[in-house]
């Protein structure tokens, strides 16, 4: 498999605060091959395990920030905000920073190119976070799934269950981000199904027994 073009698979069983699912040990991507010649859908994959538990900045004293810690910290997001944490290897200098790593959202076991986004960048940096947004913005993003410029955003963040969260809570969520220190990281743009990604892919998945 080109290594451009690799595609990753994830083989346990992880919540990830932006990214609701429960992952079967067995799990799998498609390539050009096994989507076309009925061959076996973990040909050429690779099992990987997501980091948990990864220790969180500290941010300032503010009550409201040492709350959106816990919160953040207990709902995941660094896992898949955090640049490697996708496959294992996170990178704590890139905490919350966004991954290179994207998610598929179409199903890699019918595209031969699964569509997939990147976790992007919840540290304030002005140019490649969330410098830019207000608190109010982050507030509706969490609760609405809409970005400050009225884009709905894929369900892969779970916003559905987030709009449950106390008006609060939301803001201590969006305190903490805002009180980071801001780390420049770019992810890649969003990529659609039938096109090739660049880097690696993690999918997850529910699958039945035959």
């Amino acid at each position: 498999m080109d290594s451009n073009n690799r595609k990753w698979v994830i083989g346990a069983s992880f919540f990830a605060g932006l990214m609701t699912a429960i992952a079967l040990p067995t799990m799998s991507a498609a390539t050009p091959e096994t989507s076309t010649g009925g061959k076996n859908p973990l040909q050429g994959m690779t099992p990987v395990e997501a980091s948990k538990g990864l220790e969180l900045p500290v941010g300032s004293d503010d009550a409201a920030v040492k709350q959106g810690r816990y919160l953040v910290s207990l709902l995941g997001c660094a896992s898949c905000h955090t640049e490697g944490a996708l496959i294992g290897k996170p990178d704590p200098a890139k905490t919350l920073a966004g991954s290179s790593v994207g998610i598929a959202y179409s199903n890699p076991m019918v595209n031969a190119y699964p569509g997939a986004v990147y976790p992007p960048n919840l540290t304030p940096d002005d140019e490649t976070g969330l410098g830019e947004w207000s608190l109010d913005e982050v507030v509706t993003l969490l609760r609405s799934g809409k970005t400050r410029h009225g884009r709905q955003t894929m369900a892969i963040m779970p916003w559905t269950s987030y709009a449950q969260l106390s008006e609060s809570d939301a803001i201590a969520i969006a305190s903490y981000l805002k009180s980071l220190e801001p780390i420049k990281n770019k992810v890649p743009r969003q990529v659609l199904p039938g096109n090739p990604a660049k880097t690696p892919l993690v999918h997850v998945g529910l699958y039945r027994s035959r």
